[in-house]
């Protein structure tokens, strides 16, 4: 030990080197190497902290390394190294760098020498130092590299471990680990090591003291000797010295000893588990050594021990068996004394539950049970006497494991027990036969079973063959008479059930000469047994064992000639139960397959007449089963082929009474089985098919009677059984079955009152519904089964008339109502299976329809609890189909009431599986009614009352109801597609009603709904593009597709956004009338549904309207028609509006029928027309243009009746009533955005408004539209509502707009609106309003002006005179625009007419043109003249002659003299005699136009107007004081400005000196005036007074005192010589005269005039001729 200190502290690889210092060169790679490797480092920290994996910047910086390492492999891994030595380096970069070297060694391979050495050295260190926590990582590594290097440099690895790997010193656990794996992976190389390594290690066991280094040791000694064994089988690949394995077995067996007797000894469980696993490759090399076996023999106690201790069994357990078979093969027994030991422990273990900390219990029993075979083949006698005295305790399960035990002993392979083993066995069996607990039952079974499979048969005869037979009774009888409370021992009798069944089947097949008492014990088990699971194993048993008895029989029928029989207590009892039991071939592990083999086999011994028949189609039947497993099977098919087997059966019987004796069997075993099952269900169906074939009448009515009378009707399953055997049976003997019927009845009508029958049935009372039912069922399957011939004999009566009797006297509960409607399918359908009907005439059927009906009626309408109303219409499906045929009224009724009694049930929850199925069924019932009854009716008309019956449904405010209703019309439309398809075209109209019902639906909030509208109008648009031929490509279809699709969205606006497009891809299948059916249809069911269908309508309607307004010229009435009558019931805004904008999509197409439709409606306007005209004034170029249709409306009035030339003509031209038109144009102008002024619009509404406001002077007409607003409202029209009132709004509206407040002012201050409602003062306002209109809209004027010209050429006289009115003479534009002559001819036409206002107003405008256009009055001087002068020859009408005057007036001022002509003298006569008239306005226009006059004449008239002055100088005088103040002052004017004419500057002068008071310069000119006459011309003064004279009696007093007080002037200045002249009596008695007038201040004036004329009379004549007086 000191040496070995010593060498250790010598060790030179223990030395501490320093780092040499790098090349240049290599001091890049380092620090490359070190940048990577930090990266590396990087990326490990970043794995610890996210958990993500490794890093993909560690993976690239270690294939960077490991690349750099293949040019360069010497100068990394020297860098690597040096990395590694360098201090306090991490331990995941160690980690790191060992595993880049290890990936440069597996790639390099031979390294450089130094390299390496260094490598091996610092690794060998690593390895060793463990100090830090993660150490073993680091060592383990370190290891790694070791083992890497050894490949190629193995020797130098092996120095350095072997270099520290030494005798009795206790070396590092990594460096025996190291020395395992490089033994592992170099085994040839690390042999010549082994003796040396394993010699060493052996030395330092004693120093191992920790559970680690122990494990370690052993780990390290499990790879040496299992590397020992693999050197051994491969010595000739071996090229070191050769070491046999007995030297092996030499240096292993101390350390075998050391670890079973020391380490085993253990306390820790780990050390132990190790010795344990090290063990059994030790023994691989230990056992086959003579010398050494039986040494480890001795040690077997210790292992046992172990049993006891915590470690896992299975692994002791295995090395035993490895020391006892070796034992067997090497035929060196265990010593005798330790097989108690050795019994006693595996058999404590098989006996005995496992402790729950053992894993691998399971696999530790087999390992067991082949230590118990090796032991018995070794120790048999010892072994079954310790057996024996283990069964001798009374503990199930000591006895259970001894018995499986044995049978494991009795099932040994190659080489088989000896007898002499299985005897003693067997006496151990039979010493445990009396033992009833089923698990030792089940181990006894198991064992004889398992004798009879190995071969020893003959061992089991007699006391095995009786316990199987024994416990198959006893097993069967227990599970047949369980108890509901003993659950436990039902499940542990089966499972002996099962095991003696298993055990009876390996009997029966391998073992000869049973005897005839098994045989009969396993046959009447069949017979009697109710315990059918195990009929599957004793039928094969029966097989096998008939197979043999047969083959007996036929080597005995060999020597003594008998016939090849078994022995069968009752070959139709036999039978009978056996095809009842294969009705359900695949229960009970495939009974029908044993089954048919045993009849097939017993064929000869059941029926010899059948045998041959049997031959042939069992083997049938047989293939069918194999051909198929109980989940692919058909149970009706399967038992069609057995009714066909037992009917053909039956046939090789005839003329016997072996189907009768078959028939009884039957009936006896209909108790035998429950209700319900498939076999008991068979058994009434092959009972009455074996019936139907009964030769002997009276003794089938007995079988009847009998099984009517024992029938529970209570049970629905036994009731429908006796039905179902009475049908079959009428097959053959309807009159028999009838007859029974019969007899029955009468015999229980004794206890018609209560139908207690108790008489025969004490255990199951009858109740009298439940009979009649039956009674009525039986009936319909008489009639379903029966020949045809026999049914039409007795369908009416007696079959249909008991049902009807049956069901009518009974109180009709749901049961009875339903066995009534089964029974009327039953019956139509069986006379419709018949093929020859001819005309057969079902007399019953309207009473049984009537029945039907009334109880479908009776049914809940929401809520279904039955499948009545189904079976009811069923019944009724069936009855449409029989004649008499039902009438299209029957039929619709009948719908109608299913529909309601169907479509009207409130869908089931889902959680509810029976009610589901109840719904599901009545839908179904419904669509089969209602297509056998449509198919009556296979034409539109049909198909059309059929959708109405619907309408209604699919209408419904309810989700379920509006789903059914759609999926009913989806199938039936599809039955009518394809029943008709292209035979019968839909009517004209028809497809756009049919799919405007549906199209809303495609939007409804339910989905399936919505799925079902999808596929139905699919459908309809198949059907119609079929019918009419029309393009209907695979486009059109996908883009259906994808609509459908959509239409199974959540998305609301999805689903409209699907819908519109379907409607896209529908609309150009319509044609015109198709669109008008449809828009109708879809606007009559608006408000009919929820907000969400309307709007669908809506969509659909606008989306038509978009593709096809164009085309509906002739259709917009219709159309128009069906929305304005909805626009009022429209609540909600979102379908309104639609409906508005699809109104005026229509209105920018066919404008004009629009308007007519628009403006035909009732006043006053309702919210929803009113709605619609906003909706016009929204869009301002719409608005223009409807404007411009609306005046057109006002303006056809004044127009001539025109011819319409097209259908828009004839809208256009249609009376509409203008208070309607009106109120639109009020409303467009008052809504339609303010930012637009209306100006070129302007003039043509004013022009259209004022037309309007002249045709309302007169009268009003009773509007049409007010008549009918008088029919429909029961108040008054508001009081707004006038066409005055709204015209003169609408011109307001209009200025207002035109934003000029100067303007609206104006108009207001003037009063015009005022003067515009008066006729009186209408043409005033008309005016005004025109003269305000030039100023403000001179951009426009032009045009006003166009229609005011064509207006003044209307027909109508209103139109003229407004015209007229706004005749824009005074102003340029007319001239401007060249609008001059046409005006002015106008206006000639205009002055010549009767009406007194056209001619006024056509005079003032020609009077006009002096204003607008001066220069063309010349040019049309002559016809100005005329017309003026035309109007002066008339003064019967004042205002003509005033405007002609005043025209004249104008147009003097634009003439000269010589322009006149002759009627210059004309005017002037004219004007005169205007002076004195009544009328002031006359008056004053005459004295005007003479003033006007005198201005015009120049030197050529000059004399001739001196003459006219003087004829009117008096009356110019005297009207100065005219009572009309213009007049006077217009009088006054034209005096002074005749003044000049006399020539006399004196007057002149006098005539400009008017500073002082009107009336007193008036006296001094006239005085003037007469003094001058009197000294010029006293003549002339003297006829002035003689004409003033005159005036004293005019009917004005201002002329009277004028003329007073100028008579008194002229007086004054008179000379004598023509006063003497005067006749003054003549003088004074006028003046006199004058006293008396009403006015005083005539009187005053006329006394101061008689004042003077007495002065001038009493003065003495002068002498002076020139006086006065």
């Amino acid at each position: 030990m000191t040496e070995a200190a010593i060498d250790s502290t010598e060790d030179p690889s223990e030395e501490t080197e320093d780092l040499e210092p790098l090349e240049p060169d290599d001091r890049g790679t380092f620090q490359q190497v070190m940048n990577l490797l930090n990266i590396m480092d990087s990326g490990s920290a970043k794995t610890d902290t996210t958990g993500t994996g490794p890093d993909m910047r560690k993976m690239l910086a270690s294939v960077i390394i490991t690349d750099k390492a293949t040019t360069e492999p010497s100068v990394v891994m020297n860098a690597l190294i040096r990395c590694l030595q360098v201090p306090e380096i991490s331990t995941q970069r160690k980690v790191n760098i060992y595993n880049i070297l290890q990936e440069i060694i597996q790639q390099e391979g031979e390294l450089e020498e130094q390299g390496v050495q260094r490598l091996v050295t610092i690794a060998s260190k690593e390895m060793r130092e463990i100090l830090e926590e993660d150490g073993d990582v680091k060592a383990e590594v370190a290891s790694d590299t070791l083992v890497a290097l050894s490949r190629n440099h193995f020797s130098m690895v092996m120095y350095e471990l072997q270099h520290h790997l030494k005798p009795l010193n206790l070396t590092d656990e990594f460096v025996i680990i190291t020395l395992a794996k490089l033994a592992n992976g170099n085994v040839f190389e690390f042999m010549p090591y082994m003796g040396i390594t394993l010699a060493t290690i052996f030395t330092m066991l004693r120093l191992a003291n920790e559970a680690k280094m122990r494990q370690v040791i052993c780990g390290a000694m499990e790879t040496f000797c299992e590397m020992v064994q693999f050197y051994l089988k491969h010595l000739e690949d071996s090229v070191y010295p050769v070491m046999t394995e007995d030297q092996f077995a030499m240096k292993l067996f101390p350390m075998y000893r050391y670890f079973v007797t020391v380490w085993l000894r253990s306390h820790n469980p780990e050390v132990k588990l190790g010795v344990i696993k090290s063990l059994k490759p030790m023994l691989n090399l230990l056992l086959p050594n003579d010398d050494l076996r039986e040494q480890l023999y001795d040690y077997i106690p210790l292992l046992l021990a172990e049993y006891r201790g915590g470690l896992e069994a299975l692994f002791v357990t295995q090395v035993l068996r490895q020391i006892l078979e070796m034992s067997v093969i090497t035929n060196t027994p265990v010593p005798q004394m330790q097989l108690h030991t050795i019994f006693t422990e595996l058999h404590i273990q098989v006996c005995t539950k496992a402790p729950a900390q053992q894993q691998y219990s399971s696999q530790n029993l087999a390992e067991i049970v082949h230590c118990f075979i090796a032991l018995a083949r070794s120790y048999p006698k010892e072994l079954m006497k310790f057996f024996l005295s283990q069964m001798e305790t009374s503990k199930e399960a000591i006895r259970v494991g001894t018995l499986t035990l044995i049978r494991a002993v009795v099932s040994a392979d190659e080489p088989r027990m000896n007898i002499r083993t299985i005897y003693l066995a067997i006496r151990v069996v039979k010493n445990t036969l009396s033992d009833t607990r089923f698990k030792v039952r089940m181990a006894i079974l198991r064992i004889i079973g398992q004798l009879a499979l190995s071969g020893y048969q003959d061992r089991i005869k007699g006391w095995g063959l009786k316990y199987v037979s024994v416990q198959l009774t006893l097993s069967t009888y227990k599970l047949t008479n369980h108890r509901e409370s003993f659950y436990q021992r039902d499940l542990e009798e089966k499972m002996v059930h099962k095991v003696t069944m298993d055990t009876v089947k390996i009997i029966t097949s391998s073992v000869s000469g049973m005897t005839n008492e098994f045989w009969l014990r396993l046959l009447c088990y069949i017979m009697e047994t109710d315990y059918t699971e195990a009929l599957t194993p004793i039928c094969i048993s029966l097989t096998n064992l008939a197979e043999r008895q047969l083959h007996t029989k036929d080597v005995e029928a060999s020597v003594a000639g008998k016939s090849r029989h078994v022995d069968l207590p009752a070959p139709q009892k036999l039978l009978a139960r056996l095809l009842v039991l294969m009705s359900s071939p695949y229960k009970g592990e495939g009974r029908g397959i044993a089954m048919l083999n045993l009849l097939r086999t017993l064929r000869q011994s059941i029926a010899p007449s059948m045998a041959d028949m049997w031959e042939l189609e069992i083997p049938l039947l047989v293939k069918y089963l194999e051909e198929h497993t109980e989940f692919t099977w058909n149970q009706k098919t399967w038992e069609d082929k057995l009714i066909q087997f037992l009917r053909n059966s039956l046939k090789k019987t005839r003329g016997s009474n072996w189907s009768l004796r078959l028939s009884k069997e039957l009936n006896n075993q209909i108790e035998s089985f429950d209700s319900p099952s498939l076999e008991k269900g068979f058994l009434y169906r092959a009972l009455g098919f074996t019936l139907a074939t009964g030769l002997e009448a009276d003794k089938v009515e007995v079988l009847l009677l009998e099984l009517l009378y024992k029938t529970d009707y209570g049970n629905d399953f036994d009731r429908e059984g006796v039905i179902l055997c009475f049908g079959l049976c009428a097959r053959g003997q309807v009159k028999t079955v009838l007859n029974v019927l019969h007899d029955f009845e009468e015999r229980i009508q004794e206890s018609e009152q209560s139908w207690q029958i108790g008489a025969w049935r004490k255990d199951h009372p009858w109740r009298r519904e439940t009979v009649k039912s039956a009674l009525m069922v039986m009936y319909s399957c008489v009639a379903s089964y029966c020949h045809p011939q026999m049914l039409l004999t007795h369908v009416d009566n007696p079959i249909t008339a008991k049902i009807i009797h049956h069901y009518s006297s009974s109180c009709q509960d749901i049961c009875l109502k339903m066995a009534f409607m089964k029974s009327v399918v039953q019956v139509t359908t069986a006379i419709k299976n018949i093929k020859d009907l001819e005309d057969f005439q079902f007399a019953q059927k309207m009473t049984l329809t009537g029945i039907i009906i009334a109880t479908i009626k009776a049914e809940p309408t929401d809520s279904l609890v039955s499948p009545v109303r189904t079976m009811a219409m069923e019944a009724l499906s069936h009855l449409s189909n029989l004649k008499p045929f039902y009438s299209t009224e029957e039929s619709n009724e009948l719908m109608d009431i299913s529909i309601h009694s169907v479509i009207s049930l409130q869908p089931p929850a889902e959680d509810n599986e029976s009610i589901q199925t109840l719904y599901v069924n009545a839908k179904h019932a419904l669509e089969q009614l209602m297509e056998g009854l449509m198919q009556r009716q296979l034409d539109p008309k049909g198909l059309q009352e059929m959708v109405h019956l619907l309408e209604k449904w699919i209408l419904s405010e309810k989700e379920g109801e509006r789903e059914k209703a759609m999926n009913l019309h989806l199938h039936l439309l599809q039955i009518y597609v394809q029943s008709i398809g292209v035979c019968i075209p839909l009517k004209l109209g028809q497809f756009g009603t049919l799919v405007g019902l549906i199209a809303p639906c495609t939007c409804d909030s339910h989905r399936r709904t919505r799925m079902a509208s999808m596929s139905v109008l699919a459908s309809l648009l198949d059907l119609h593009a079929s019918q009419t031929c029309s393009s209907w490509g695979p486009s059109k279809e996908l883009e259906l597709a994808k609509c459908k699709e959509d239409l199974q969205s959540l998305d609301v606006e999805k689903i409209f956004s699907a819908s519109s497009r379907i409607a896209k891809v529908a609309c150009m299948q319509f044609n015109c009338d198709e669109v008008v059916s449809l828009i109708q249809k879809l606007c009559e069911n608006i408000g009919a549904m929820d907000l969400q269908h309307d709007k669908a309508s809506v969509t659909w309607i606008g989306t038509f309207l978009q593709m096809r307004a164009k085309e509906l010229e002739d259709k917009v009435a219709e159309i128009l028609g069906a929305v304005l009558v909805q626009l009022p019931v429209v609540d909600h805004l979102e379908v309104r509006r639609p409906l508005i904008e699809g109104t005026l999509l229509l209105a920018h197409y066919h404008q004009e029928t629009v308007l007519t439709a628009l403006l035909r409606q009732p006043l006053p306007m309702e919210s929803h027309l009113t709605e619609v005209w906003l909706a016009v004034a929204e869009n301002v170029p719409f608005s223009r243009t409807m404007l411009h249709g609306l005046m057109g409306r006002l303006q056809v009035r004044f127009t001539p009746r025109a011819t319409p030339t097209s259908k828009a003509d004839i809208w256009r031209l249609a009376a509409v009533d203008p208070l309607m038109t009106l109120c639109a144009i009020h409303l467009l102008i008052q809504k339609t955005d303010m930012d637009d002024k209306l100006l070129d619009l302007f003039p043509d509404l004013v022009y259209t408004l004022l037309l309007q406001l002249s045709s309302n002077q007169g009268p009003e007409a009773a509007s049409p539209v007010l008549k009918t607003w008088r029919l429909v409202h029961t108040g008054t029209l508001p009081e707004e509502i006038n066409l005055h009132r709204i015209t003169i709004k609408c011109m307001q509206l209009l200025f207002r707009r035109l934003s000029s407040e100067q303007l609206v002012h104006s108009l207001e201050e003037q009063g015009v609106w005022a003067l515009l409602q008066s006729s009186s003062t209408f043409l005033q306002g008309v005016g005004l309003l025109a003269r305000g209109c030039l100023r403000s809209v001179e951009g426009y004027r032009q045009r006003l002006a166009e229609l005011v010209l064509r207006g003044m050429d209307s027909d109508v006289l209103s139109c003229r005179v407004s015209s007229t009115a706004v005749c824009f003479m005074s102003d340029p534009v007319l001239y401007q625009e060249k609008l001059l002559k046409p005006t002015v001819l106008t206006l000639e036409k205009g002055a010549d007419q009767g009406d007194e206002a056209l001619r006024v107003l056509s005079l003032r405008a020609l009077g006009n043109m002096a204003l607008g256009a001066p220069k063309k009055v010349r040019q049309y001087r002559k016809l100005l003249l005329e017309k003026c002068l035309d109007s002066l020859r008339e003064p019967v009408n004042s205002s003509v002659a005033s405007e002609g005057m005043e025209a004249l007036a104008k147009i003097l001022a634009e003439l000269r003299e010589g322009d006149l002509g002759s009627s210059f003298g004309i005017i002037c006569e004219q004007c005169r005699a205007f002076f004195d008239n009544e009328s002031e306005l006359l008056r004053l226009k005459a004295f005007v136009l003479f003033g006007k006059l005198a201005k015009v004449v120049r030197i050529s008239k000059k004399h001739f107007f001196k003459e006219e002055v003087k004829k009117a100088w008096i009356t110019l005088m005297l009207h100065c004081q005219d009572p009309c103040s213009d007049a006077a002052q217009a009088c006054m004017a034209t005096m002074f400005q005749c003044v000049h004419f006399w020539g006399w500057k004196a007057l002149e002068s006098s005539s400009g000196q008017r500073n002082s008071s009107e009336a007193d310069g008036l006296t001094v000119f006239q005085t003037t005036l007469c003094s001058i006459l009197t000294q010029k011309k006293p003549a002339v003064l003297f006829n002035f007074l003689l004409e003033t004279m005159t005036y004293i009696n005019s009917n004005l007093s201002r002329i009277r005192i004028a003329a007073c007080n100028l008579a008194g002037i002229i007086m004054k200045q008179m000379s004598a010589h023509h006063l003497r002249k005067l006749d003054f009596p003549a003088l004074r008695n006028s003046l006199q005269e004058l006293q008396l007038d009403s006015d005083p201040e005539v009187r005053r004036a006329a006394l101061e005039t008689l004042k003077i004329l007495d002065t001038c009379s009493q003065q003495p004549l002068l002498s002076s001729p020139g006086g006065f007086c």
